[in-house]
């Protein structure tokens, strides 16, 4: 019986001992991504437009593409 209770406060340990370990281990993740975070300054979205170009609507006849510029 007493080998029964000491394995069991053995686990007890060891399953404490690894979750503590496993909980610094996000706690560092989470300090480090917080940290890039700060550092790094947001990018500026790029507007888009509010809606997608039809199919088959034709460019205005000056921005129509030359045969040079299809070839390149």
């Amino acid at each position: 019986m007493l080998s029964l209770v000491t394995a069991a406060e053995q686990q007890y340990r060891h399953d404490t001992w690894a979750r503590d370990r496993e909980l610094a281990l996000l706690v560092s993740i989470r300090e480090r991504r917080a940290a890039e975070a700060a550092a790094v300054p947001p990018r500026p979205r790029l507007r888009r437009a509010a809606w997608a170009r039809p199919i088959g609507v034709r460019l205005a006849p000056a921005e129509v593409c030359t045969a040079a510029c299809a070839a390149a």
